[in-house]
Order: C-alpha cells, then structure tokens, then sequence
C-alpha cells in the first residue's frame, strides 16, 4: 500500500491499513451498541483547524514581541552586534579570524539586513522577532503533531481521540503555541539584536522535522532535519546540544506500548517500510553529517574560547535563575512546573507513553542542554543561561500538554455536565472551567514579568542612559580611559559624544586590527606621555557587582596612577545599569 504525503499521524495510516483486505475473516462478536460520536469534521474545516493552531500563536507572539520593540536601550552585547555589522563583508571576515566566530553567520545575515534598513534598535531586533514568531508556529505545529500520534486507534466516530469531542491534538497545539507566544523570556529575546531567537526558531523547526522523519523514513525529511540542525549550531555552537535532546527521545520512543496497537504497529512498519524500534541510523547519520560540516567552526571556537574565560563555575543561584528564567519569574516557576507535570501525568496514564508523544518530546529538550552545560562547567565553565535558550517552547509543549490533559479529566468528571442556562445540551463549558482558572492566574502572573521585561533595567547596561550623561557634561579636550580596555565597547551602542572624548591609550583602532574593541598601547611610557595637559578624565567601567573594578593589568595601574599623580579627584560618578562613568577633574 502506498503511503499518501498528508499530516496526518500515524493513527489514520493505521485505520488505513486496517482497512485493506487481508484475506482473513474476522470471527463475529456480538457487541453492545456504540452511543454515537459527534459528527464527522469536513476535510476542509480540518486543514482550517490545523493553520489555525499555527497562525494565532504566530499573530499573538507578533504582538506580545513586537510592543515597544524600540523602547529599551541597546546594551553591550547589541553593542557589538550593531559595531561588527557596520563593517564590510571583508573586514567580517578578518574580524571573525580573531574573535567572535561563532556569531559570524549572525554578523553576515545582519550586515545584508542593516543594508536594507539601518542599525537603529528596532532594525536589529526585527530580524529576532521574526524568528520568534516562526517559532511560535513550530512550538504549536510540533505539539498538535506528537499529539496526534498519541491518540488512541479507535476513537468516537467523527471524533478526535478523547471520546468527549475534544480535538486533542489541536487543542495541545494551540495551547502550547500562545503558552510560548506570551512568554516572558520570548519577549527578551524577540527584543534582543543577538543569534538566540534565531538559534531557537531552527531548533523548533528540526524538532518538528524529527516528528515527520522518525515515523516517515524517507531521507527528505531527515535530510530537511540535518540542515535545520546545522543552521541551529552555525548560530550558536551549543545549539548542537539539541542533538543529545532528540537521542533520548528517540530512545523513549519504544519505550512502552510501542505503538499500543496493532493497527498503529502495522501503521508503522507501513511508513516507508520502517519499524519503531529499530536503531535510528539515519539519524545517527544526518546527526554526524550535521556536526561535520561545522569542524570548521568548531575548531575556531576552540582557539577563542579564551572569549568565555569570564564565566564561573556554576552556583545554586546560576540553577534558580535557569528556573525563573525559563518559567518567567520565580512567581510563575510553580504553575508551570505543576503545568509540566500534568503533561508528564497525561503522556504516561492517558496515553500510555506512546512513541513521541509530547511528553517524549519536550522533557529531553527542556532537561539535557542545560544538564550537559552545568555537568561540564565544574570542569571548564561554558554554561551560561543565554546559551540553552533554545529550550523555551519544550516547556511550553510540556505545560501545554498539563493544560490540555487537565481539560481532558475535567470532561471525564460531573464537571463537564454543568452548561449555562440556555445553551442547552450543546453548550458544556463546565469541562473548560478548571483550566480557564488556570489561564487566568498565568495571565495575571505574566503581566508584570511582561511589563518588565520591555524596561531598559532588564538589560545589563544602559547605554543609551551612558551616553546622555557624558553628552550632558563632556567639555573639549576630554580624555576616556576604559577599565579593562575591552568596556570601549560600553561607548559603541550610542558612540557621538564618547568619539568626541580623546582615548589616549587606544593603539590601534577596531577596525584597522580586526577585533571587536581595537588595542591599546603597552608602554606605560608612551600612556605618560600622552597624558600630558589633562585636566578631566572619564572613566568608564562596567561590572555586575556596581563597584568600581581593581586594576587588573599594568597599563590599567598606570590608568590610576596617572590620575592620582595629576591631583585628579572625582567630581562626579553616574551608574548606568552596569555601566559606571566616573568623571575626575582638578
């Protein structure tokens, strides 16, 4: 038998293959009358159904990311973001040599988009908010897909898996789609001109390429997988770790019930003549390949790492801000949690963990990237939270599954016989009570983390902040000393008045040395010497802990020195976030 191109899962191709002729008669059974279910839905309001589950998470993201997109200031990172993609392609290029490899397809894509429309906040961030609503399309398309493979074989006629009516795989779709689309973290990195939002649109989209490969077979699909895990580690080499998330699922998979009937096993060994259970090779395969064609970009990570030596080994304080973060808040860590658990409940008792349900699928996801990070960082630091932000629409699947399986108990409770006077007995909303309440608490939960999170004071430095206050005080002849040399980059975000303040100690520029910040100059002899007929001096610096930093090197103990040799003292100190300008006079 052929197997038609639809989206369908793999419970329709078992009704398919359950329907062909066998050459064998089964014995007859009496058995009582089936109550009958709701009428059948047309084949048209289906393929409705199924964009809509799509596109409303889209639309809603497009909106919740997009409101005040502009407002808040660029801060350090957007900083280099907006510096590197300035320069020519060539000059890219020899930057990426020495520094900041790992985003150099992200600096060439925005260098042809800052052509089209400029480098403004709101230009380098539309390129992540875009990503993020096509995320949101996947999250919602991924979920409603590993829910329809686990609905049973044998639903109500005309139904859709509960029994009760419910379009369960719809509804888990949709729930998890606006569940991301409302985020608070989607909003940060919709609004944020760095690699993440795009590095979490392709690891959406090869997890739902996983889901149409797995069951499939056919080397389109997994070839289509390949690539999106490529394009994932191209922007964010830690993105690969997705991989380590999809081999679990995979082996979960078979884990119990197989395909739970024999309709859906025959529906599985009719996929292209595949078996579930069998070892995946042609994931092992496209995984590899998908590795290989990043050594290159693997290999210079691994002589710039020296660019993540800050990093720290991790605390309990870097496990409870992976929580809030991912939740939201610390408020919104418990109903999502409560939320996950309930779509672990429904994966395992009402579904009977079939293969790739959405449990299957978002638990590997949400869990393994940030465990194999912290795992390592007690060794060698590499884990920090912006680097496992690709995992955000698991937890979405996953409390969108609770939410969906809370309203799947309801409909089986005497909840589900309350209906409002009038509707008669089409109307039942008391099955949708309980997870209405849960909606409303979320939503009230979400606003202010959403209010929040579009201020300035969400990200670490204020430069736009930074740079009105040396605006409003600069006078001719100024000098800037940056402590450690590589805060130039604090005066790049909105450089007009830090360009007009002398840097005394800057050797060679970004651009003419190809790096991110430029060089200074080593000889405490030479710094003396320029620093001749100084009168005021700005110090910038920047630091997590709001203090002013140790010299840590010779020429910034020369920094120092100079100013207290001079009789220089501070007349005036202004905080910016993490952005501190210190201005000395006489």
């Amino acid at each position: 038998m052929a197997v038609a191109e639809t989206d369908l899962g793999l419970e329709d191709l078992a009704a398919a293959v359950a329907a062909e002729p066998s050459g064998r008669v089964a014995p007859s059974v009496p058995r009582r009358p089936e109550r009958p279910g709701p009428p059948a839905v047309p084949r048209g309001r289906r393929r409705w159904i199924r964009w809509l589950v799509v596109a409303v998470p889209m639309a809603v993201s497009g909106v919740v990311g997009g409101y005040q997109i502009g407002s808040p200031t660029l801060w350090r990172d957007e900083a280099y973001t907006k510096d590197a993609i300035g320069r020519s392609a060539g000059q890219i290029f020899a930057l990426l040599g020495h520094q900041d490899a790992v985003h150099g397809a992200y600096y060439l894509l925005m260098h042809v988009v800052a052509g089209v429309i400029g480098t403004s906040a709101t230009a380098l961030r539309l390129p992540s908010l875009g990503a993020m609503v096509i995320a949101a399309g996947f999250t919602a398309a991924t979920a409603r897909r590993a829910a329809s493979l686990t609905r049973p074989p044998s639903p109500a006629p005309g139904g859709t898996g509960t029994g009760r009516g419910l379009d369960v795989p719809a509804l888990t779709g949709l729930l998890s789609g606006l569940l991301f689309a409302t985020a608070p973290y989607m909003t940060y990195y919709a609004q944020m001109g760095r690699p993440y939002a795009l590095e979490t649109m392709f690891a959406t989209i090869a997890t739902y390429l996983l889901l149409r490969a797995w069951p499939d077979g056919r080397w389109r699909w997994w070839l289509g997988y390949g690539a999106a895990v490529a394009l994932t580690g191209l922007l964010n080499i830690f993105g690969l770790l997705i991989l380590a998330a999809h081999g679990v699922t995979l082996l979960l998979a078979p884990a119990r019930g197989q395909l739970a009937a024999t309709g859906q096993a025959a529906a599985g060994q009719a996929a292209a003549g595949r078996r579930i259970g069998r070892f995946p090779w042609r994931w092992l395969a496209v995984s590899a390949a998908a590795v290989a064609a990043l050594f290159p970009l693997l290999a210079a990570a691994g002589r710039q790492q020296h660019q993540i030596a800050w990093l720290p080994r991790p605390t309990f304080g870097a496990i409870e801000r992976l929580l809030s973060t991912t939740a939201g808040s610390r408020d919104l860590v418990l109903p999502l949690a409560l939320l996950a658990l309930g779509g672990l409940a429904a994966a395992w008792l009402a579904d009977g963990w079939r293969p790739l349900n959405p449990a299957a699928i978002a638990l590997p996801w949400l869990v393994m990237p940030p465990f194999l990070l912290l795992a390592v960082s007690f060794v060698k630091p590499v884990y920090y939270v912006r680097y496992v932000e690709f995992c955000l629409p698991a937890l979405a699947i996953l409390a969108g599954a609770g939410l969906t399986g809370l309203i799947r108990l309801a409909a089986r409770t005497p909840l589900a016989r309350l209906r409002p006077a009038g509707l008669g007995p089409a109307g039942p909303v008391g099955a949708w009570l309980p997870a209405v309440l849960v909606i409303a608490v979320l939503a009230a939960l979400l606003a202010g983390p959403q209010q929040a999170i579009r201020q300035s004071a969400a990200r670490p430095d204020d430069l736009r902040k930074a740079s009105a206050i040396v605006a409003a005080r600069e006078q001719p002849g100024d000098v800037v000393f940056y402590i450690p040399f590589g805060m130039r980059v604090l005066g790049t975000g909105y450089p007009a008045p830090f360009l007009r303040l002398r840097d005394i100690a800057l050797n060679k520029s970004a651009i003419a040395s190809a790096t991110l910040t430029g060089t200074e100059i080593t000889s405490p002899a030479e710094l003396k010497g320029r620093f001749t007929g100084v009168r005021r001096v700005w110090v910038v610096t920047g630091a997590s802990n709001y203090k002013f930093p140790e010299p840590g090197t010779r020429m910034d103990q020369e920094k120092m020195a100079l100013l207290a040799g001079a009789g220089l003292r501070v007349i005036g100190r202004w905080q910016a976030g993490e952005v501190m300008l210190t201005l000395y006079g006489s």
